[in-house]
């Protein structure tokens, strides 16, 4: 089998099952000649059963002859963290302003869900890297 020649990888961040080819997909696409509402529809239907609006990065390969395949990611740990705790956006001024209290359970639960996307070795290592993010956000982390 021939190897298709890659014009582009493009990154993008899509809200599952909700992702139209407007701005700011529609433009990331066009110039590599990937159809927007092919990609969008084809998104869409890979991401109906997860949770509606849930933040998935996405990356697309372009070929050349027009076609593209994508890869799904797992969804920001930021973006877990804010639904674990119910919480709207992170701290303006992290080190002043707690927003939230992530538990032990709560931190190791999305460093399990993160595992294939970090760059970690084992979950201990994964959990210090959300714990991180965690606090950056504003939000104080329950030690084991």
């Amino acid at each position: 089998m021939a190897t298709k020649k890659v014009t582009a990888v493009i990154k993008l961040q899509c809200p599952a099952g909700a992702a139209t080819p407007a701005p700011p997909i529609g433009p990331a696409l066009g110039p590599h000649g990937v159809p927007a509402p092919k990609f969008v529809q084809e998104f869409n239907d890979r991401t109906k059963n997860m949770e509606k609006g849930l933040i998935i990065p996405v990356v697309i390969t372009a070929y050349a002859d027009k076609s593209f395949t994508f890869i799904l990611k797992t969804p920001p740990a930021a973006v877990l963290i804010k639904k674990a705790l119910k919480l709207e956006k992170g701290s303006a001024n992290p080190l002043r302003d707690k927003v939230g209290k992530l538990s032990a359970a709560q931190l190791e639960e999305i460093a399990k869900q993160k595992m294939p996307d970090i760059n970690a070795n084992d979950l201990e290592a994964a959990k210090k890297i959300i714990a991180g993010t965690a606090r950056s956000m504003g939000v104080e982390v329950e030690a084991n």
